[in-house]
């Protein structure tokens, strides 16, 4: 078995499941999904390579997702719901963070048992709260992306939910970074740590991705002028979009907001911008076939075994506080009905973020001797996650009223 079979594998039998997917009234995800965890209980693909060599699909996978999101951020309609955006999402991520710290922190001691004997609440349940709760501010953009693309969903619900969506990423790295910081001070027993060490990292990583897009949306629209044909536009697009996925990574700064701030100015900048997503929007059945087919193929027994408990409490928590916080920012901005009632829907995904603060929680020498466990838990979450999401955001997207020719689909 080698990477470039697995590519092929991924496409040919993922594309399969899409389908069967869609005969059942799924979204064409949650069939990838469930193809790969069908082909993880076969242990059809060796394990080395999924943590391995196969990591390239989910970086470059993610930089087109985000380019996606920031075509969609186009400052006429953000200028529309800028309240209703901006009321919005500090409560429905600052929710979930509240939530799942609260419900880890009570029922940990109760329920969740550490490796080492006699663990200490300050140092070892409440910093894994903190922590947790921090990275449950995030919401993948791929799931939601992929539905909305795949029914042509288009309207206010929809712009408020990308936008969101977008942001939320952005919320999750500052979070985690106050959140780890605060966790470090617990574990080394209320030792003061410096505020630069709480604000640099979050501020760099975030200024510098937004840097680094913008950079390279300019370059892009320059060199656009030589393309003469479709053909040559993909080849300029896709190139910029791995260009900034390699140099966010050697950079230390986040792929995926580099990549939305790239697609953002595309969509803001260019007159005719259609074209310039138009292009990726014609490979992305193979993206999202071969990205979501390796996301289900992290599914592990052991790790559900291991942690289901704490995945559990995780789904619970951020469940809770996203609808809550989705529902009170609306109706503070008094934001049409169909926001308050279905946004929380939409913002369940977690997958790619998520997943990556997670391994900068195994890296954190803070938290050595309850690493495991955090991780085995948000990776077990992230897979309830993956099968329950996708269906509620199409749910959502329906009730809206937002999906293009709907009577079509619900015929």
């Amino acid at each position: 078995m080698n990477p470039v079979l697995v590519v092929g594998i991924f496409m040919i039998v993922g594309l399969f499941g899409g389908f069967v997917a869609r005969k059942i009234k799924f979204p064409t995800i949650s069939g990838y999904i469930i193809t790969g965890i069908g082909l993880s209980l076969l242990n059809v693909i060796p394990r080395e390579l999924i943590n391995g060599e196969l990591n390239v699909i989910t970086d470059v996978s993610l930089g087109i997702i985000g380019y996606l999101v920031g075509g969609g951020l186009k400052l006429k309609r953000l200028k529309k719901l800028g309240k209703v955006i901006l009321s919005i999402t500090p409560f429905e991520a600052i929710g979930a963070w509240i939530f799942v710290t609260a419900l880890i922190a009570l029922l940990g001691p109760l329920i969740i048992r550490f490796s080492f004997p006699n663990p200490n609440f300050y140092q070892s349940y409440l910093p894994m709260a903190l922590v947790l709760g921090a990275i449950s501010c995030a919401t993948a953009p791929a799931a939601t992306v992929a539905i909305i693309h795949e029914y042509r969903a288009s309207g206010p619900f929809t712009t408020t939910l990308l936008a969101i969506v977008a942001l939320d990423d952005a919320v999750a790295v500052i979070a985690y970074a106050i959140g780890s910081s605060i966790a470090e001070t617990l574990i080394a027993g209320f030792k003061s740590i410096p505020w630069h060490r709480i604000l640099m990292p979050p501020t760099i990583n975030i200024f510098g991705s937004i840097l680094l897009g913008i950079a390279l949306g300019f370059g892009l629209i320059y060199i656009t002028r030589f393309a003469k044909t479709r053909q040559k536009l993909l080849v300029m697009v896709l190139g910029m979009i791995l260009s900034c996925v390699g140099a966010a990574k050697a950079l230390g700064i986040s792929n995926i907001l580099a990549n939305m701030a790239l697609g953002f100015i595309i969509a803001n900048k260019m007159k005719s911008s259609e074209n310039m997503f138009g292009v990726i929007n014609d490979i992305e059945d193979i993206i999202f076939a071969v990205f979501f087919t390796l996301a289900g193929l992290h599914f592990d027994l052991g790790v559900i075994k291991m942690a289901g408990i704490l995945a559990v409490l995780l789904f619970i928590g951020r469940c809770s506080g996203k609808f809550a916080g989705a529902y009170l920012g609306a109706s503070i901005s008094h934001s049409p009905l169909a926001v308050r009632k279905y946004l929380g829907f939409g913002l369940l995904p977690i997958a790619g973020v998520t997943v990556g603060l997670a391994m900068l929680v195994k890296q954190h020498p803070a938290f050595s001797g309850i690493e495991s466990i955090m991780i085995n838990g948000i990776l077990a979450s992230v897979i309830i996650n993956e099968l329950v999401a996708p269906p509620l955001t199409k749910y959502a997207i329906f009730k809206a009223g937002e999906v293009f020719n709907e009577s079509r689909h619900q015929t």
